[in-house]
């Protein structure tokens, strides 16, 4: 059997407290050759931020630049700032096997699902499973301040009414269940066939075998 794989565009999105972060932290664990895809944005870094490995900070002349050139994937402009997928790591990395992930927004999920490289997407959106429980996860984090929640909040109902739009649909109630149901999920994709470019030339030795034999 043909052992080659092309790699998948694995777009995690969900409204901000869902818990995309958090398992996509769980997939690279779950497997360490998942390249996770390194945002470029406008945002000044935040404390323990490390430019190239969290963000690719710039400002916004060089991002602006960046897509004017088409040096972009797919971007955004996100509670004041923009944010965008750098094209070139992304289509070197798939075209070597290897696995990108994406924690990303509905904008830029639909833009990546409107690009050449569409066939190779997995798009997975995760649903909070109330509004009660995505408010609580945003307070608990304590991270960010009363008005910075409010609008988080507002803006979750714009998130989560782009659903529909994705491949699966998953309601983030426990952590570990989603997590199972994810690694399943990217491991069927896996096997499509539009990911093993190898199959033609196998079944072409398939049919040159069975035309000896005949």
């Amino acid at each position: 059997m043909p052992d080659t794989r092309r790699g998948l565009l694995i777009i995690l999105s969900s409204p901000s407290g869902a818990g995309k972060s958090t398992l996509a932290q769980r997939l690279t664990a779950w497997d360490p050759t998942l390249a996770f895809s390194v945002s470029a944005t406008t945002r000044p870094p935040r404390p323990g931020e490390t430019d190239g490995r969290d963000y690719r900070f710039v400002d916004d002349a060089a991002f602006k630049a960046m897509v004017s050139d088409g040096e972009m994937l797919e971007h955004a402009h996100v509670f004041g700032n923009f944010y965008g997928s750098p094209r070139g790591p992304v289509e070197q990395a798939i075209g070597a096997g290897k696995d990108v992930l994406f924690d990303i927004d509905w904008q830029g999920a639909q833009q990546i699902r409107n690009s050449a490289l569409a066939a190779h997407t997995l798009s997975i959106f995760l649903l909070p499973p109330s509004i009660h429980e995505l408010r609580r996860r945003l307070e608990s984090r304590a991270k960010d301040a009363p008005e910075t929640i409010a609008g988080r909040m507002q803006k979750s109902w714009d998130e989560i009414s782009h659903w529909d739009g994705y491949d699966y649909v998953l309601v983030n109630e426990d952590l570990h269940d989603t997590e199972d149901r994810l690694t399943s999920i990217i491991t069927a994709a896996r096997l499509r066939r539009v990911q093993q470019p190898g199959l033609n030339a196998h079944v072409r030795r398939l049919q040159q075998e069975f035309e000896e034999s005949t």
